[in-house]
């Protein structure tokens, strides 16, 4: 089933976009938040997750949540390994293991040294599509580094509402790292990739997040989603722009990459040989993507992104596209001002008017745009039998209201409804994977994490 959507549909979105900021316009969605770091740090503690099992009788299915393992600190990312087990990074710094439902209470050695800061640190993993034979394991990481006596501190460039409680002087950039797993640790473990977002903790180290989710193509390339909330563009009119770097093509930030396994080049990526962009860009202008995902109908990339108080999205990537942030979106920034708009850019001469028509010229829409924002993570596609209703549904956590939203699409790829689960379980959700056995399995993005199992309620 094709969701290639043809030009009358992506007019619609367009209007929907249009639609949408008339609707904040309105002030149905009301009020102003605080900045970033200031609503993180104020977030309140989640309750105590029960031991489980849950169970729910809803439209699609009736299922139970079984609580598979608590223990974990700021799970992120997890992969089944063909013996059953899962790997699951923590975002402090270690990858685990859960064998037949056990958290080993051994971290696995072999780990490359993290920025571990604000919301940065391990993040994705992934099976190389050859595992069998090879025994990859891709690691997805911010990288400490040194910028050099020459490096501008961002909090020199941007708007002063992007400046947070300045940090001792870090800096990270993203990193994939790749090893050979024996059965019991990472051998072989060395960086395949690393891409020049550097980025440093003067704007406040939560200021500074780049999500770097990771997933392998259809087609054999890895793909990975870079966040560039805040950061400005290295040079040219966004050098003074909250989150202009994601328009830089001279910068990886703020885009999604297309790499070659061993973390070279693609020949046919949309951007190879085009003067001023970096050959690794699949598609830019992107804020901090939390999601990423291959629909397996057509093998397109999908990804979902974290706007500022407004604009979180749902993308079906087209290669060579940009997806606008930060010069046009719908709603508000934290500045107050529209996204796209003067205080929001720090430079007025950088704005195209068109920004309050949600949509310029040369810019892609999106799938979908939350509003209000959901803080969007995880995201999978069902395929399986255990839930006959809801295969070809679209599944993606939300770590703002602690929900897992299922999206039903109908035959033309259009969204017909959408559905709020777990509500009640009040957790933040990081991520979402189909297992091998068809069931879904979910992380909680806690200081007490777990792996939540979804899996049907059978007949008695």
């Amino acid at each position: 089933m094709s969701r290639i959507y043809p030009h009358d549909f992506r007019k619609t979105l367009k209007n929907t976009a249009s639609l949408s900021r008339l609707v904040l316009c309105l002030g149905i969605v009301a009020g102003l938040s605080t900045l970033a770091a200031v609503a993180y740090a104020q977030r309140p503690p989640a309750p105590t997750l029960g031991s489980g099992p849950f169970t729910y009788h809803t439209f699609g299915a009736d299922f139970r949540v079984v609580v598979v393992t608590k223990g974990l600190v700021h799970p992120w990312g997890m992969a089944f390994l063909p013996d059953g087990s899962i790997l699951v990074t923590e975002r402090p710094g270690r990858l685990r293991i859960i064998r037949n439902g056990v958290l080993d209470p051994t971290p696995i050695s072999g780990v490359p040294p993290v920025y571990p800061t604000g919301l940065s640190g391990l993040l994705d993993v992934a099976l190389d599509p050859n595992f069998a034979r090879n025994h990859y394991v891709y690691l997805s990481y911010n990288k400490p580094v040194h910028p050099g006596p020459h490096y501008v501190p961002i909090s020199v460039r941007v708007p002063a509402a992007v400046v947070g409680a300045k940090g001792p002087g870090n800096a990270m950039t993203d990193a994939i790292a790749r090893g050979v797993w024996n059965g019991h640790a990472l051998t072989k473990v060395h960086d395949i990739f690393v891409d020049d977002n550097v980025q440093d903790d003067s704007i406040g180290t939560v200021n500074m997040s780049s999500g770097l989710r990771i997933v392998f193509g259809r087609d054999g390339k890895l793909y990975m989603g870079t966040g560039a909330p805040n950061a400005p563009a290295n040079s040219g009119k966004y050098a003074h722009a909250r989150g202009g770097r994601a328009q830089d093509p001279s910068s990886d930030g703020g885009k999604v990459l297309r790499l070659n396994p061993d973390g070279t080049i693609p020949r046919d990526n949309p951007f190879v040989g085009k003067p001023g962009y970096r050959p690794e860009i699949y598609t830019m202008g992107h804020r901090n993507i939390l999601g990423l995902a291959v629909d397996p109908s057509t093998g397109v990339i999908w990804e979902d992104e974290n706007g500022p108080q407004d604009d979180d999205k749902l993308i079906m990537l087209e290669p060579g596209a940009n997806y606008g942030w930060p010069i046009v979106g719908v709603g508000y920034d934290y500045s107050g001002d529209h996204i796209g708009g003067p205080t929001a850019l720090g430079d007025p001469s950088a704005v195209n008017p068109g920004y309050l028509e949600g949509y310029l010229p040369g810019i892609e829409q999106p799938f979908l745009i939350w509003v209000p924002a959901i803080a969007p993570s995880g995201l999978a596609f069902y395929t399986g039998d255990q839930f006959p209703k809801w295969k070809g549904n679209i599944f993606v956590g939300s770590l703002k209201y602690r929900h897992l939203e299922r999206l039903v699409l109908n035959a033309r790829g259009g969204l017909i409804q959408r559905e709020h689960l777990l509500e009640d379980l009040k957790q933040r959700i990081r991520d979402v994977r189909q297992g091998p056995d068809g069931d879904l399995y979910i992380l909680t993005d806690e200081d007490q994490g777990a792996l939540l199992r979804i899996e049907p309620v059978k007949a008695q």
